[in-house]
């Protein structure tokens, strides 16, 4: 549970960053998972607020926006921009944002307009936040935060995946599907493009889990049979997780990694292929090893 909790971001036990920023988000995953249940408030916005910038000097934190100029997207060279969507004027702020959390909380379950689906509120929910654009930043990354807990209070318990991952991946068609959904009251392409979101989220987080339980008894297996460098080196490439360590182990990469001989390496990944832990594949200079999970 411990490395499962790690490898999808919620491991609290951590090290200390010196990356203020990431320790910010990293406090504001496991706020939103420990606090699902909970009623939105406003200090609770700004509370997550204060997480995301972390670190920032740019922005005051923990408040609604109050510039003057206009919230705008835009794109194209100076003079000739053009504006995509703008959000409604900071002096509204407090009166938008009242409205918006007495909805998320009157459409959570057991709520006077409670939406049966969760996907759908959730999907909802981030639009109309992400509209309302209430903070001069970090408004995709609470507004993501916001959809999980609607997904967590509609299914009764914290959602063991990351909907930031999944749409950082994608942003170019997060942003043409936000676009899309702020141009009119009908936001049915909107709300079918984040359903597709949810279900590639849930599949990624199914093989995070699956990859690390494969891993745990990897390592189980042959933890007894294996010296440092070969521990480090199986270790590292282990990292990559899901998506596999790029080109496999050479050589090469071994020698690097270990600060070991060009023998030494030799007779360690021969080893490991005499272990049944590595498979040699390709011939030549294309030759490397692939873990046998």
């Amino acid at each position: 549970m411990s490395s499962i909790r790690n490898n999808l971001g919620l491991l609290q036990n951590t090290p200390q960053s010196h990356d203020k920023r990431a320790e910010g988000v990293a406090e504001l995953m496991i706020d939103v998972r420990n606090s699902y249940a909970e009623d939105l408030t406003k200090e609770k916005l700004f509370s997550w607020h204060r997480m995301v910038m972390k670190g920032s000097r740019k922005v005051e934190a923990g408040k609604w926006r109050t510039h003057k100029e206009p919230m705008q997207v835009i794109s194209g060279p100076i003079g000739k921009e053009k504006i995509h969507f703008e959000a409604p004027p900071s002096k509204q702020m407090a009166k938008e944002m009242k409205g918006f959390i007495k909805w998320f909380n009157e459409t959570s379950p057991g709520g006077k307009s409670e939406i049966k689906k969760p996907v759908i509120r959730s999907a909802i929910a981030h639009l109309y936040f992400e509209t309302i654009h209430p903070f001069e930043d970090g408004n995709g990354r609470i507004g993501r935060s916001l959809s999980e807990k609607a997904l967590s209070q509609g299914i009764g318990r914290p959602v063991l995946m990351s909907l930031s991952k999944t749409i950082e991946a994608n942003k170019k068609n997060y942003y043409e599907a936000l676009k899309e959904g702020q141009r009119s009251n009908d936001i049915t392409s909107w709300i079918a493009w984040f359903a597709n979101v949810v279900l590639d989220t849930q599949i990624q987080a199914e093989e995070e889990i699956e990859f690390t339980l494969r891993k745990t008894k990897f390592f189980d297996r042959f933890q007894n049979q294996l010296n440092e460098r070969q521990f480090k080196v199986l270790k590292r490439m282990l990292e990559e997780g899901t998506k596999g360590f790029t080109g496999g182990m050479s050589a090469k990469k071994y020698i690097a990694i270990t600060t070991t001989s060009k023998a030494t390496a030799t007779r360690d990944l021969q080893d490991l292929v005499e272990k049944g832990v590595l498979i040699p594949v390709g011939a030549g200079r294309s030759a490397h090893y692939e873990i046998k999970m």
